[in-house]
């Protein structure tokens, strides 16, 4: 495989971590997870988000950072495959839809000191889902202060999304997964494999499976 360094990027409930999880057994690859579960603002935003909005995404953003860090470092970084399924980038991109406008621009400031630090990948796929096959992967999962997300916000995730890949040369792969499973239908997922074989030149790059 030509790319050492993928990232799975995508809405939520859109199989990022099921794909990371896949890739990386496949190419016995390090693997890196988001700890999305260790920020104990989470919870409290879906309640009440204008009140814990800063607070999550600063902790999101410091333990990206930390883990981005400490896992790959520049030396040992094309040693082995890594599968990463997040974006350090997602912090800015989330802060951008749920911080009001001041917060947002400190929170830009602090982002703008720490990303160049970091090790970029070389590869992103991006997993593009209708908003009721998110909601329904939100449901089977059962993340109880995921139940209540309403489709406008996911919507919202999606346009920043689009809007980001768009607008930045990053060497994208856009799967349209609306019939696509990589669990349960192992075709979809020996399809994305053999795509992977390929080199693609910077920019966006719509694969069907």
């Amino acid at each position: 495989m030509h790319y050492k360094f993928i990232t799975i990027e995508g809405n939520i409930g859109a199989g990022k971590t099921t794909l990371a999880n896949m890739l990386a057994k496949h190419f016995s690859a390090k693997l890196i997870l988001e700890e999305f579960a260790d920020n104990p603002f989470l919870p409290l935003f879906y309640e009440r988000p204008q009140q814990y909005a800063f607070p999550l995404e600063l902790f999101f953003m410091a333990e990206r950072y930390k883990q981005l860090k400490d896992m790959l470092q520049t030396k040992d970084l094309f040693s082995e495959v890594v599968i990463s399924d997040y974006l350090f980038i997602k912090s800015l991109l989330f802060a951008k839809i749920n911080l009001p406008e001041e917060e947002y621009s400190l929170y830009q400031k602090l982002f703008d000191i720490i990303n160049p630090q970091l090790v970029q990948p070389e590869l992103l796929i991006f997993l593009n889902a209708p908003v009721t096959k998110l909601q329904q992967n939100i449901k089977q999962r059962n993340r109880s202060y995921e139940q209540q997300i309403p489709d406008d916000y996911l919507l919202n995730v999606h346009d920043m999304y689009m809007q980001y890949i768009k607008q930045h040369p990053v060497r994208t792969l856009v799967i349209d997964t609306t019939k696509v499973d990589f669990l349960r239908q192992p075709e979809d997922f020996k399809s994305l494999l053999a795509s992977l074989e390929k080199e693609y030149e910077p920019g966006v790059h719509y694969l069907k499976l």
